[in-house]
């Protein structure tokens, strides 16, 4: 349990060991924060967690094995109590709900670390929510549109990798005029002027890529 006069203690998850000394260097030097651990995945966040206890954890969204988003999801159903910042370069903003429902209560893009970092780990170890200003936007911008279905999305998803409506209506086992119709809503949702246009909205906004 910290007193008023302990450091905040971190634990940062990146699989990029610059992005990790990175974040050593940025924190050397203030001292009410402390980096205690470090991880390079998903998996080994978890287990340093359980043994460090941290504060605060700093996520990276993009990692092999267990996802950022799967790690803070695990972590906090672990530890409710757990207080998690997420790092990233993705701007997405259904990717950023993606990560604060599953419990992070902090996103902060990784251009600026340099400049936020510190306070944003201050008042999210205060019990706040802290969003990259850019990424709170989109969200605004977004939040009174339809959203996909998740089989508009499975479509979306196998339209990205080059398949026909056909072999699309084979993969999932429905007809082709299906297929055809889940695309116009698509198109109609993501105000898309065509399937290519959809997908990069799409890979954009982190509805699919992840």
């Amino acid at each position: 349990m910290n007193t008023p006069h302990d450091p905040i203690r971190i634990l940062a998850v990146d699989d990029h060991p610059l992005v990790r000394e990175g974040i050593s260097a940025l924190l050397a030097g203030v001292t009410d924060i402390k980096l205690v651990g470090e991880a390079p995945n998903g998996t080994e966040a978890i287990e340093r967690f359980r043994s460090l206890r941290p504060d605060v954890t700093l996520m990276d969204l993009r990692m092999p094995g267990i996802s950022g988003i799967d790690a803070v999801s695990a972590i906090r159903q672990e530890f409710c109590d757990a207080r998690i910042v997420v790092l990233t370069t993705y701007q997405g903003d259904m990717l950023a709900q993606r990560a604060l429902r599953a419990g992070a209560q902090g996103y902060l893009l990784k251009s600026e670390v340099r400049k936020d970092l510190i306070e944003t780990i201050r008042a999210v170890h205060a019990g706040m929510r802290r969003i990259d200003v850019e990424v709170a936007q989109q969200m605004a911008r977004h939040t009174a549109e339809e959203p996909l279905s998740l089989r508009e999305v499975t479509v979306l998803m196998l339209a990205a990798r080059g398949n026909s409506n056909k072999l699309i209506a084979r993969e999932l086992e429905i007809a082709e005029g299906t297929v055809k119709s889940h695309m116009q809503h698509i198109l109609a949702k993501l105000q898309a002027s065509d399937r290519t246009h959809a997908v990069t909205v799409a890979l954009r906004r982190g509805i699919i890529g992840f």
